[in-house]
């Protein structure tokens, strides 16, 4: 038999050391992480340049929605009182009031059944201004006696525009005045409102409008 030769186990023990020494450098050199395969960049979100639908259903939304509509109504009123001419135009300006009105209430009765009542609201307001023609209205006006004394000089007094209208029900209207007259101190004024209420009395040869009692 042939033995192993004798520096065998030196060998290995070198091998051994040459090992350990390695190890020992692998741990202390710095170690360089390498960059995953595959990176995805963060997921950001972006700025919402509008509010949400949440935010817009917000008080302070429907405020600033509502605000135009309500700017529009009271430029279109403000524009209707800047369309009636000044106080103190005279006669002169009453064809744009008549106008106004009828613009206002569109008109909803027959023609003549509107002439009639037209022209009871006129004699109406009249004798109640200036005692003309009370006699006419004795469930108005009451008797000579009980007659109250007028509040206004027949010298200057005008009706300026009128119509008559239905109120509520084809059985009831209303006759609407804009007047001017000096009172008994002689302040005189004008675009005065009185509305004058009627009810309609069916028979058989006809209707006849009845006024009803100032309250």
């Amino acid at each position: 038999m042939t033995n192993p030769p004798a520096r065998s186990p030196r060998l290995l023990l070198i091998a051994t050391v040459v090992l350990v020494v390695a190890g020992v450098i692998l741990l202390t050199v710095p170690h360089t992480p390498s960059a995953p395969a595959t990176s995805a960049p963060p997921r950001t979100t972006a700025p919402t340049p509008y509010p949400s639908a949440t935010a817009a259903r917000g008080p302070a939304a429907q405020a600033s929605v509502s605000a135009p509509a309500t700017a529009s109504a009271a430029s279109t009123q403000s524009a209707g009182a800047s369309a009636l001419p000044p106080h103190g135009e005279g006669v002169a300006g009453d064809a744009v009031i008549q106008k106004s009105l009828e613009n206002a209430w569109p008109a909803d009765l027959a023609a003549d059944e509107e002439q009639r009542l037209l022209a009871a609201g006129r004699g109406l307001l009249r004798a109640d201004a200036t005692g003309i023609g009370r006699a006419k209205w004795p469930a108005i006006f009451g008797s000579q006696g009980q007659a109250i004394a007028p509040a206004f000089s027949t010298a200057r007094f005008r009706i300026q525009a009128a119509i008559a209208r239905r109120d509520g029900s084809r059985d009831k209207a209303v006759v609407h005045l804009v007047w001017a007259a000096a009172d008994r101190g002689g302040t005189y004024t004008d675009r005065r409102i009185t509305d004058w209420y009627f009810t309609r009395t069916s028979t058989k040869g006809g209707s006849t409008w009845t006024p009803q009692p100032r309250t």
